[in-house]
This record gives structure tokens, C-alpha cells and sequence, in this order.
């Protein structure tokens, strides 16, 4: 185990009023930043020689990982899970580790995951390898029942998907429709990002928020990298950047909350709205709630308490966002290398340690990863009453 002082504040930067719950900052004594550095509780869950996990969910403590294809193919397992030091394909190898047999029987690219208030898993699986175009039924939303491996549900995207779609990441709300509603996160391989929403039931699918402001990249973004002060040029890609990205639900899932993923802020949207396939995208735009600046996250993940965690790959670190919109940071550990999944349950908070900042055609054809991938845990506790 890996450990590090006492949860501390994050302020200046995102804000925030210190509570009961929350430790002191650290005290300043040097001509130094006490802030700088490793903080927090990090113990380090699994270390992976390849390939390079992306969606994480943990479901009574089974650690479940997914490795995509679209920046590179890959042997071995697409969906695992991380057992006594090992990657064993999940439910099956035939479902998970095999690159032959109809698109639509097996997972060809599966990246977020998540699971519903039942405890089942789902994942997106956005059907793309790297070089090659998405077949027919590879694009899809799979439900899976961890206790039994039997796949629940598997419903293809098509009405919703373009030929250049990056469908990224998924919430499943079991409030809406007879079994369900999916929100998706189409990142876009060429600009062109939105919202699609998925009736499970019926296979239902459209695509809204396109090309509005809560879906795109913010002109002028700014971050910095391994030491590097990089800009957003979707000509010149030198970090992961784009649109819709992060996406997650409120506790009582009445709420959908999203980010792109080269943008500051947080937006959020009614269940109720969204799930409604009579209201039109244009009427979506106008309930849009700018929920302010969150950081620079990739993914976003909800706990028992209605409180938000983003990934901040510019700090190292993961932060936390209270139903009062005030911040917290709960880690930073210069292992946290392009934190990406995060899932929360109501004792810890997990992170996937991807690297996706280092891939070759984001230095001009130079890999840049340093094996093995991490996943990391930080524990947490319940919010003190005020």
C-alpha cells in the first residue's frame, strides 16, 4: 500500500469553503508550494504490463477494466477482470478476447463502463480499430450481470452513429423507459460531438446538443502535460482533446452531467428532458446548465452522496465536487499519468492510470508510455452533517 498524508482543500484555483469534513491545508513554512506533490490516500490496485485499460467499475469488490482499440490493436482481452495479479476476459473469451465472429456477437472496442442501481455492468463499445472503418452491429451498448457473466442486453447504434463516431462513455438511468435509458458521449474522430440518448427497450436512439457550446471544445484551451504547456489545434493533436467526453448521473438520477473533454466546465441536463424523445435538441440547448469550472477532466463519476469526482490530468490529480458546487482534492501523485476512468462507490474512489497523454500520434509518432498501467484506489467517507 502506497499512502500519503491527509485529504486537503483545493483552493485558489476551483474554490471552495473548508468544512468539518475536510482536513487543514498543509501549512506553509518554506519558500515552497506545500501543495506540490504527492496528497492524499493512493493505493495502487493493479499494475498492467499491456495494453493500457481505459473504463473501470467495481461491483462488490470485482475490479472490471476495459481496453479499447481505436488508438491501436491489441492482443488479449477488450473487457476483464483484474484478479490475483491477472487480466481474465470477462464474461468469456469468446465474448471479450475474440478477433473473429459477427460484430454484434462480441466486443470489438468497448471504452466507458459503468453500472446501473441494480448492479449490472455496461459498457460502450464504439466498434472502432484503429485504421478500420466500424462494421455493422459493432457499435453497441452490452449489459452484462457480473454474478452470472450472462449478458443482459445488447442494443447496436445506428440511427446515432456517424462514420467517424467515438461513442467514449455511458450512464445508464433505470428511471426512464421499461428498461432504461443510456446516455452516451459521442467524442467524434472528426469534430463532430454530441449527446446520443438510447431507449434500451426499444432500440430508440437519436443524437442531440450538436455543435452547441456544452458538447464542444473551448476555443483557445490551454493545459499542461508532463511539463509542457500545450494548446487545443485539432490539426496538430498533441494531448487527448475534443467534445462530449465525462459523463455521469446524479445519485437519484435526475440529473445527467457532462463535459467535453478540452473544456473547464460542467454542464448538466433534466433525466426527465433528456430521456423525452418529443422534446427537440434545439429545446435541450436552452435547458442546459452551465454548472461552472470542474478542472480539466476526462472522466466523472458519482458517489452515494450526490458528490461529483473529476479527473484532473493537468494537476495529477483527482479532485471532488460537493452538492453545494464547492471543490475538494482528494489525490495527487505523479503516478496519476492522464487519470481516466473513475468510478466511485460509497468507500472508494477508483482511477484508471491510462497514459492516453503519451500515445505515439500525440508526439509525432513517438510512444511515449512507460509500462506497466496503473489503477488506483483513494478511499472515502461519508460527508460530516453541517
Amino acid at each position: 500500500m502506497y499512502k500519503f498524508g491527509a485529504t486537503v482543500l483545493l483552493s485558489g484555483f476551483l474554490g471552495g469553503l473548508m468544512t468539518a469534513a475536510q482536513a487543514a491545508p498543509p501549512p506553509i513554512t518554506t519558500n515552497q508550494d506545500p501543495a506540490f506533490g504527492p496528497t492524499g490516500q493512493v493505493q495502487i490496485v493493479a499494475s498492467i504490463a499491456a495494453p493500457d485499460p481505459s473504463g473501470i467499475a467495481v461491483v462488490n469488490g470485482r475490479l472490471f477494466l476495459t481496453f479499447p482499440k481505436h488508438d491501436g490493436d491489441h492482443a488479449g482481452p477488450v473487457l476483464a477482470e483484474w484478479k490475483a495479479g491477472r487480466l481474465h476476459p470477462f464474461p468469456s473469451a469468446a465474448f471479450s478476447a475474440s478477433s473473429t465472429g459477427a460484430p454484434q456477437t462480441r466486443l470489438i472496442s468497448p471504452h466507458g463502463m459503468t453500472t446501473d442501481t441494480q448492479g449490472n455492468l455496461w459498457v460502450i463499445d464504439d466498434g472502432k480499430i484503429k485504421g478500420q472503418p466500424i462494421p455493422p452491429g459493432g457499435a453497441k451498448v452490452v449489459g452484462i450481470n457480473p454474478v452470472t457473466g450472462q449478458v443482459i442486453a445488447s442494443v447496436p447504434l445506428k440511427d446515432a452513429l456517424f462514420p467517424q463516431s467515438h461513442m467514449n462513455d455511458l450512464r445508464v438511468d433505470l428511471t426512464h423507459g421499461a428498461k432504461g435509458t443510456a446516455y452516451i458521449t459521442d467524442s467524434s474522430f472528426d469534430g463532430h460531438p454530441a449527446l446520443v440518448v438510447l431507449d434500451l427497450a426499444t432500440g430508440r436512439q437519436r443524437r442531440v446538443l450538436d455543435n452547441t457550446v456544452s458538447v464542444l471544445p473551448d476555443t483557445g484551451y490551454q493545459t499542461v502535460l508532463d511539463g509542457r504547456v500545450l494548446h487545443y489545434d485539432p490539426s496538430h493533436p498533441t494531448f487527448p482533446a475534443g467534445g462530449a467526453d465525462g459523463i455521469t448521473l446524479s445519485s437519484d438520477s435526475t440529473r445527467v452531467y457532462y463535459a467535453p473533454l478540452a473544456s473547464r466546465r460542467l454542464y448538466s441536463l433534466p433525466t426527465d428532458k433528456l430521456a423525452d424523445f418529443s422534446i427537440s435538441s434545439t429545446q435541450l440547448a436552452s435547458l442546459v446548465v452551465d454548472e461552472g469550472e470542474k478542472g480539466a477532466a476526462d472522466g466523472l463519476a458519482t458517489d452515494p452522496w450526490n458528490r461529483i469526482y473529476t479527473t484532473a490530468a493537468d494537476h495529477d490529480a483527482v479532485f471532488r465536487r460537493n452538492p453545494d458546487g464547492t471543490y475538494e482534492l482528494i489525490a495527487s501523485d505523479p503516478r496519476f499519468v492522464w487519470p481516466d476512468g473513475i468510478f466511485a462507490d460509497d468507500q472508494a474512489v477508483y482511477v484508471v492510470l491510462g497514459q492516453w497523454s503519451r500515445l505515439p500520434r500525440l508526439h509525432d509518432g513517438q510512444d511515449m508510455r512507460k509500462p506497466p498501467f496503473l489503477v488506483a484506489k483513494m478511499p472515502i467517507t461519508p460527508p460530516m452533517a453541517r
